[in-house]
């Protein structure tokens, strides 16, 4: 299950939606998770998915690999589908006992999974169609402006894309240490949650020593190459904004607006 995580992976490829400037992909990720919170009704949902499944076509990545990094999610999804069925009052439905379950919460519930989902799918194409260099570059050129009022973009920015690159590092880790813990008779599957909770404390020690160790070795391989920071640096690619960058930012945030619209219309 912990290979199945999607987010922070990088999925090498010549597509359209990969050679799109990252400034403008960080951009159009950010609006479209929150043209999602506009979104009321259900058919907005069908065009959104829709244009999610059309971008995930011209990228060229296999929508298996997409699937895949929902499983991970499927408990959170559920708990969150659940507490919105139970806990969202309105006109009740169906009653059993202290349960009641009202039309406002079911509507609710399924609402909140399916934009849980768009989310998650939607965001995930960021670092699999943009790499982790791309991904630092975008970032530090977004918030440059804010230098003016003393605020270190680019060690902002690489922070925010060593914590993303290592996500699937850690994963891979974890279940590497979970495999040496079952083969020494380790149980994690079993038993409540306050013994799955301490089962657990094998698996994070040796984690917590790891994460310690890279990070020592990444600020060594940092030092030996005489890295300073950001300022006075030049950079190998130049960001430099396309015609076709600006026409799918331009077609990108038209169907936002009009997604945005759709509710007040």
């Amino acid at each position: 299950m912990l290979k199945d995580i999607s987010v922070g992976q990088y999925y090498p490829g010549d597509s359209i939606v990969h050679r799109l400037d990252p400034r403008l992909k960080i951009i159009t990720v950010l609006m479209y998770i929150v043209t999602l919170f506009f979104i009321d009704s259900y058919l907005p949902y069908l065009f959104i998915f829709i244009y999610l499944v059309l971008v995930i076509k011209v990228s060229g990545i296999p929508f298996s690999i997409i699937l895949r990094g929902m499983r991970p999610l499927r408990w959170i999804i559920l708990i969150t589908f659940i507490i919105n069925l139970l806990f969202i009052r309105g006109e009740v439905i169906f009653k059993v006992a202290f349960i009641s379950i009202s039309r406002e919460g079911v509507d609710t519930a399924i609402r909140m999974a399916i934009r849980l989902l768009l989310i998650v799918s939607g965001t995930s194409l960021l670092t699999l169609t943009t790499s982790p260099i791309e991904i630092t570059d975008g970032i530090e050129a977004l918030l440059k402006p804010l230098n003016r009022i003393k605020v270190p973009s680019h060690e902002i920015a690489m922070m925010m894309t060593i914590a993303l690159r290592f996500i699937p590092t850690l994963v891979e880790e974890t279940d590497k240490i979970m495999k040496a813990q079952i083969a020494r008779g380790a149980d994690f599957e079993s038993g409540n949650i306050l013994r799955r909770a301490k089962n657990l404390v094998p698996l994070l020690v040796p984690l917590f020593i790891n994460s310690l160790r890279r990070a020592d070795e990444l600020a060594t391989a940092m030092e030996a190459r005489c890295y300073r920071g950001g300022e006075g640096r030049t950079k190998f690619r130049i960001l430099v904004l396309e015609k076709k960058d600006y026409v799918t930012f331009i077609l990108n945030m038209a169907f936002f607006v009009v997604i945005i619209a759709w509710k007040y219309i």
